[in-house]
């Protein structure tokens, strides 16, 4: 959890940085974009347990691990897109940011289709079985 801490530090002296910079914006964003990358890689440490429980969960109940790699890709194309988006709007280009969101969504979308085709199948499944 100390982790946790420095980088809510880190976070807010990067903002004090990004205030004091004044009209150097160029270097704001940098700066914004170093933490951002660096609070990313804490989160993936947080994260690695959490993996290792589905990984668990994948065995126990015979899922097919493709399903829990689309979870995954899919966590981690919404992460991305999500703060990359708020870094080109903080550097003031904000339909950019909007248009790389959007992208992450269409993505995740097209990454769901095995699952959404899966879901399908056993309906039809239940379905006949009635």
């Amino acid at each position: 959890m100390s982790l946790f801490w420095k980088a809510a530090a880190a976070v807010l002296l990067a903002v004090v940085l990004g205030l004091s910079l004044g009209k150097q914006k160029d270097i704001g964003v940098l700066l914004t974009m170093a933490v951002c990358c660096m609070v990313a890689m804490i989160a993936i440490s947080y994260l690695e347990p959490v993996l290792d429980f589905l990984r668990e969960l994948e065995t126990l109940g015979d899922l097919q691990g493709d399903m829990l790699g689309i979870l995954l890709k899919a966590v981690g194309i919404g992460l991305v897109s999500e703060i990359a988006g708020l870094v080109c709007t903080d550097a003031g280009n904000g339909s950019l940011g909007k248009t790389l969101q959007m992208l992450g969504s269409a993505v995740i979308l097209y990454l769901s289709l095995p699952v959404f085709t899966a879901m399908l199948e056993l309906i039809r499944e239940i379905l006949q079985e009635l």
